[in-house]
Protein backbone atom coordinates (compact mmCIF):
# COMPACT_ATOMS: atom_id res chain seq x y z
CA UNK A 1 0.00 0.00 0.00
CA UNK A 2 1.18 3.71 -0.91
CA UNK A 3 2.30 6.13 1.90
CA UNK A 4 0.41 9.36 1.37
CA UNK A 5 3.05 12.20 0.99
CA UNK A 6 2.48 14.43 3.52
CA UNK A 7 3.78 18.10 4.20
CA UNK A 8 4.88 17.44 7.80
CA UNK A 9 6.64 14.14 8.95
CA UNK A 10 6.35 13.45 12.85
CA UNK A 11 9.59 14.95 13.50
CA UNK A 12 8.08 18.44 12.05
CA UNK A 13 4.94 18.19 14.56
CA UNK A 14 7.46 17.48 17.37
CA UNK A 15 9.50 20.49 16.67
CA UNK A 16 6.48 22.89 16.48
CA UNK A 17 5.15 21.39 19.70
CA UNK A 18 8.48 22.24 21.33
CA UNK A 19 8.79 25.10 20.00
CA UNK A 20 4.88 26.16 21.17
CA UNK A 21 6.41 24.68 24.73
CA UNK A 22 9.14 27.16 24.59
CA UNK A 23 6.83 30.22 23.50
CA UNK A 24 4.66 29.36 26.21
CA UNK A 25 7.28 29.20 29.03
CA UNK A 26 8.38 32.82 27.96
CA UNK A 27 5.02 34.24 28.46
CA UNK A 28 5.20 32.42 31.81
CA UNK A 29 8.14 34.05 32.89
CA UNK A 30 6.88 37.91 31.57
CA UNK A 31 3.72 37.30 33.87
CA UNK A 32 3.88 38.82 37.36
CA UNK A 33 2.66 41.24 39.50
CA UNK A 34 1.66 44.69 37.92
CA UNK A 35 1.26 48.50 38.81
CA UNK A 36 -1.67 50.36 39.56
CA UNK A 37 -2.47 53.95 39.81
CA UNK A 38 -1.66 53.78 43.72
CA UNK A 39 1.41 51.56 44.23
CA UNK A 40 3.96 50.78 41.85
CA UNK A 41 5.90 47.99 41.67
CA UNK A 42 9.37 47.81 40.74
CA UNK A 43 9.28 44.20 39.78
CA UNK A 44 7.84 45.27 36.37
CA UNK A 45 11.13 45.72 35.26
CA UNK A 46 13.02 43.17 37.05
CA UNK A 47 15.43 41.50 34.12
CA UNK A 48 13.35 37.90 33.77
CA UNK A 49 10.64 40.00 32.54
CA UNK A 50 12.52 42.42 30.03
CA UNK A 51 15.22 40.42 29.10
CA UNK A 52 14.78 36.70 29.59
CA UNK A 53 11.08 36.24 28.24
CA UNK A 54 11.41 37.82 25.38
CA UNK A 55 14.69 36.04 24.47
CA UNK A 56 12.80 32.58 25.44
CA UNK A 57 10.21 33.78 23.26
CA UNK A 58 12.22 34.74 20.32
CA UNK A 59 14.22 31.18 20.57
CA UNK A 60 10.50 29.71 20.68
CA UNK A 61 9.61 31.14 17.43
CA UNK A 62 12.61 30.43 15.46
CA UNK A 63 12.49 26.96 16.56
CA UNK A 64 8.58 26.84 15.05
CA UNK A 65 9.99 28.47 11.80
CA UNK A 66 12.59 25.63 11.76
CA UNK A 67 9.55 23.21 12.55
CA UNK A 68 8.15 24.64 9.55
CA UNK A 69 10.38 24.71 6.89
CA UNK A 70 12.39 21.40 7.82
CA UNK A 71 12.40 18.93 4.87
CA UNK A 72 10.88 15.83 5.47
CA UNK A 73 13.58 12.52 4.72
CA UNK A 74 12.49 10.99 2.05
CA UNK A 75 12.14 7.16 2.47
Amino acid sequence: MDKKKFAFDKTNFILLAVGMLVVILGFILMTGSSTTETAFQPDIFSVRRIKVAPVVCFFGFIFMIYGVVRKPKAE
